[in-house]
């Protein structure tokens, strides 16, 4: 019956549930709003070595806006990772009115080909930038760059023994290997099969480097590992038309 005492209790509680609901919606409402909680401060954090101040001004500027409640915090961290050298950027709300910013930059591990002004960092990504001093560098198809630094650290660690390094690491449309060293020398590696791979190519090389190589008086300015029991060598005075002769030396 409608006027059960029981149903008139009910209907009475749920008027004062959403009379309560109303105003505790409409209270957050004013304070989300509010000017009291606007964005003021951006405190910025982590190692910076090449992002400036006036890079991540100009990147944020009249772009951050809302308050701690209401700004957006994926698109503020687009704009920082859109600023030069910024590899990634964590954001978090501070109370009550500021932005903390956790900057992890780029760590240039080399270039990428002799002119296009790309970099690649350490975890084999692709970026914009520009560093002085000497850098290693990669070459490749499209897409490549990581492949190209992870084969660039098992090279360098293979010939380590030898006091070399790989100052350029070339990968052509073919997917075959080709590196210059540190001493001039151009090494090709060619592409792995089923046989092996360019890394165990390279590992017999540099295990036969010191009795043959390392000794000799006339220094090669080119070997090519492809040979299945041997290695072919090219000195910096022989003719280019001379067709390279394998060295049977047993790798």
């Amino acid at each position: 019956m409608l006027n059960s005492p029981r149903l008139a209790n009910l209907a009475a509680s749920l008027l004062y549930a959403a009379a309560l609901a109303l105003i505790v919606y409409a209270g957050s409402r004013v304070l989300v709003q509010s000017t009291a909680f606007s964005l003021r401060t951006v405190v910025i954090g982590g190692e910076l070595r090449h992002v400036t101040r006036g890079e991540i001004v100009a990147a944020l500027q009249g772009r951050v806006t809302g308050t701690i409640f209401t700004v957006d915090l994926e698109a503020v961290r687009a704009l920082f990772e859109s600023v030069p050298w910024v590899r990634r950027a964590e954001i978090r709300r501070g109370w009550p009115d500021r932005l903390e910013v956790r900057i992890e930059e780029h760590v240039a591990l080399a270039r990428w080909g002799e002119r296009s002004g790309r970099l690649v960092n350490t975890h084999g990504e692709p970026f914009s930038g520009r560093v002085e001093g000497p850098l290693p560098v990669f070459s490749g198809p499209a897409g490549s760059e990581g492949d190209v630094a992870r084969r660039y650290a098992a090279f360098r660690e293979l010939l380590a023994p030898l006091a070399l390094e790989p100052g350029q690491v070339a990968l052509n449309s073919r997917f075959a290997w080709q590196l210059r060293l540190s001493n001039g020398l151009t090494v090709q590696l060619g592409r792995d099969s089923d046989k092996d791979r360019v890394e165990e190519r390279l590992a017999k090389f540099v295990s036969v480097y010191p009795q043959t190589l390392g000794n000799s008086a006339r220094r090669p300015d080119y070997v090519d590992l492809r040979y299945p029991n041997g290695f072919a060598l090219r000195a910096p005075d022989a003719p280019k038309s001379e067709p390279e002769k394998p060295m049977r030396k047993r790798v």
